[in-house]
């Protein structure tokens, strides 16, 4: 027990309540004396004037005895508590955003896809650049959208191959339905070749020939 720090606090918390001596003295039937050698840490109240001072100071027994204030401590600790809950609600709050802006994100990609597939005929290359940005859009939503559940990068960019195989796996195979199911050209064609009416289009898996092109005679097969 430190003395001296005991008659710190009550110096302190007579001062909070902007009273002197003489006058703290007078309300708890002692002298003013009593109270100058409590505050110096010369003599401690005693036990009887202790529940006084405790009821008077609106402080703990324990307190007076420690020399610490603990609801200081404890005022702090909420205020300290109080910040971390309010910086985790803002970051929930940034986070939900973030997710409803990644699901847009997912779904304005998938809205150019659709959009250039159905507006822009198969002979035209526009169609197919509209269709990759679209995807490309689509990835990136992706990508932040799963940044958020999984720390581990490996298993993200892992993820991230995987959307990119699955969405070239979509284009190839629409590609080729177009093609073979509704006799249209491919869209995804990396060459063509011009020849007395026919039009070579070459892709990654197949070759498709297209004979008498804007003709009432065009016909688009897929070569064997």
């Amino acid at each position: 027990m430190n003395q001296q720090k005991i008659g710190l606090l009550l110096k302190t918390l007579r001062k909070e309540k902007n009273l002197t001596q003489e006058a703290l003295a007078e309300t708890l039937n002692v002298s003013s004396r009593t109270v100058s050698r409590w505050e110096t840490g010369s003599n401690m109240p005693d036990i009887s004037l202790l529940l006084g001072l405790s009821e008077f100071y609106q402080i703990s027994i324990p307190e007076i005895i420690d020399g610490e204030r603990k609801s200081g401590k404890m005022n702090q600790e909420a205020k300290d508590t109080a910040l971390k809950m309010a910086e985790y609600s803002k970051n929930k709050l940034n986070m939900e955003k973030m997710k409803i802006i990644n699901t847009l994100l997912m779904l304005f990609g998938i809205f150019i896809m659709i959009s250039a597939l159905a507006i822009f005929p198969n002979e035209s290359s526009w169609g197919s650049i509209y269709a990759i940005i679209g995807g490309f859009i689509l990835i990136v939503g992706i990508y932040f959208k799963i940044k958020s559940m999984l720390v581990k990068r490996n298993k993200r960019l892992l993820i991230i191959v995987g959307c990119v195989i699955a969405l070239f796996g979509v284009f190839t195979v629409s590609d080729y339905i177009a093609v073979s199911q509704f006799h249209q050209v491919p869209r995804f064609s990396y060459e063509k070749s011009y020849g007395e009416d026919i039009v070579e289009h070459k892709t990654l898996f197949y070759k498709v020939i297209q004979k008498n092109p804007g003709t009432k005679n065009e016909s688009i097969e897929i070569a064997k």
